[in-house]
């Protein structure tokens, strides 16, 4: 049970290590852009192009939908990144129980977009944790973990492909482990618990009040969706890339003396915005309408005045 790309890399590892996948179900196709053609998830891509059933319930607690699955010949049922809860009916079912491909160290990071929030709240290690489903919101007992360490420039991005891979990996492990009883459900310690909230677009409004390196994060967790953005002369500025500088070649003082989201320097290297700590180095951008691109092609298309201050 999945739906985006991370759970593809679950379904994929669990193809090659030549376990028999009965029934893929995800969400329903969704009509996408313009012109409201309709999108596969690319879980049910991936299963199509393998000719594994696929089925697709609005609702996975609905009868019909328990039904389905109480018919269906499988061991064990694998939940990536489905976007729905299983109901106890569903739980029920599976022999070997229902396990949970998710992308955090348990018990942090329950809920949504935990890949993003760990590159935005700056956190030094990330990781996967598979666990036998109960019927809350990621509280299950854990089976096994492993652990990522965050590059330096880790892009929202960049995590979400290592820890799919990881949790491919993982899942295929926690499996052979439960079918061969090797494995030792370990219970969440309920007060380090800690939840996150889905993505919203609203979240990449950059508020240069707060300090460079906390906006940096933003950026980077944001990327490549739904990007960091501002305001320039009435147009979105998408920030693709940006680093953190404590001090500007054109300013003696330091950035909160000035107005927050205040342009103090242009060059090449980047675009120096006043924050309310530090200069935020704007050094890859998009303005609405065009392509992304480092600063210096940018530049060579239209000036930006010093003093110009963006958001406004």
């Amino acid at each position: 049970m999945g739906t985006p790309d991370f759970a593809v890399a679950t379904a994929q590892a669990i193809w090659d290590a030549g376990h028999q996948i009965v029934l893929v179900v995800t969400q329903p196709d969704k009509p996408k852009g313009r012109g409201g053609k309709v999108q596969y998830p690319p879980v049910k891509q991936w299963a199509m192009e393998r000719e594994i059933p696929v089925y697709q319930p609005k609702r996975i607690r609905d009868e019909e939908a328990v039904h389905m699955l109480r018919e269906q010949t499988a061991d064990i049922f694998i939940v990536a990144a489905f976007g729905q809860i299983l109901p106890k009916d569903v739980l029920d079912i599976p022999p070997l129980g229902c396990v949970n491909v998710h992308a955090s160290l348990l018990p942090k990071y329950r809920g949504a977009a935990p890949i993003q929030w760990a590159v935005i709240n700056g956190d030094a290690v990330s990781g996967v944790t598979t666990m036998q489903m109960g019927e809350g919101l990621d509280d299950g007992d854990m089976l096994l973990k492993e652990e990522v360490v965050l590059a330096p420039d880790e892009t929202g991005g960049s995590l979400f492909d290592r820890l799919a891979e990881v949790g491919g990996r993982l899942c295929v492990q926690t499996m052979e482990a439960l079918a061969a009883g090797t494995i030792q459900p370990i219970p969440q310690d309920e007060t380090q618990a800690t939840h996150v909230g889905m993505i919203k677009k609203s979240l990449g409004d950059l508020d240069f009040t707060r300090s460079a390196e906390a906006l940096e994060r933003l950026v980077r967790g944001l990327n490549p969706w739904p990007s960091a953005y501002t305001r320039l002369e009435g147009k979105t500025l998408k920030i693709w890339r940006a680093r953190v500088a404590e001090g500007c070649p054109e300013c003696s003082g330091q950035a909160q003396a000035l107005p927050a989201g205040q342009i103090c320097h242009v060059a090449d290297d980047g675009i120096y915005v006043a924050t309310g700590e530090g200069f935020l180095v704007l050094e890859e951008i998009q303005l609405e309408g065009k392509k992304r691109m480092a600063v210096a092609d940018f530049l060579r298309g239209r000036t930006i005045a010093p003093g110009t201050v963006l958001g406004s």
